[in-house]
């Protein structure tokens, strides 16, 4: 065999390997997406008074959150009960819209949201798509705000606390944890994530 036969054959059992080892990483990347459920506050505007504005609101529905999902320990059931009390949620955010002397309108929904690549504290989740509590205010145009609902990383201290570690294997664990050698191939995830999002 050529000495250039032999190099390709290397470089292809190469980018072989790449391509296998990524798409395991990707997976993995979608377990966590899977098990995590997420809040998402829009603000109408990002003028500092509404931006403001954004930051009450969210301290509102994450007290209201918190007595809905006091001690639950599973994400299809917190999903559940946040589903079933999306009105308790609205009515949370409406009356500090209101107190602030506000009149925006409030959407609260719950459903499939698209995600970048993000960093919570010492917590990265890679993009992806994930169940998320989304808080519009007024036209929600202005800088959002995100965090984990469940676990709930983000809900005032509950006397159970389910943490990560609860819900995600310890290889998932790893990937949240901030780590440089994960850069790269979050950045990829996330552009992976984008293309998919043009062609479908």
């Amino acid at each position: 065999m050529k000495k250039n036969q032999i190099e390709l054959s290397f470089l292809f059992a190469f980018l072989l390997a790449v391509i296998i080892s990524f798409c395991g990483f990707e997976g993995e990347c979608k377990t966590i997406s899977d098990k995590v459920l997420r809040l998402h506050v829009l603000a109408a505007s990002d003028s500092e008074k509404e931006q403001q504005l954004k930051l009450r609101v969210r301290d509102s529905v994450l007290t209201s959150a918190q007595a809905i999902l006091a001690e639950e320990t599973q994400k299809d059931t917190a999903q559940r009960k946040l589903a079933n009390n999306l009105d308790t949620l609205r009515a949370a955010a409406e009356e500090e819209i209101k107190k602030n002397g506000y009149s925006y309108p409030v959407t609260v929904e719950l459903g499939k949201t698209d995600f970048p690549t993000r960093t919570y504290d010492n917590v990265t989740l890679p993009a992806g798509q994930y169940n998320a509590v989304r808080v519009i205010i007024g036209s929600g145009e202005g800088k959002n705000w995100w965090c984990v609902m469940f676990p709930p990383l983000c809900l005032p201290a509950a006397k159970k606390q389910t943490d990560l570690s609860d819900v995600l294997n310890p290889d998932e664990l790893e990937l949240t944890q901030s780590d440089p050698k994960y850069e790269v191939r979050f950045w990829i995830v996330e552009k992976l994530e984008k293309l998919k999002e043009k062609i479908g």
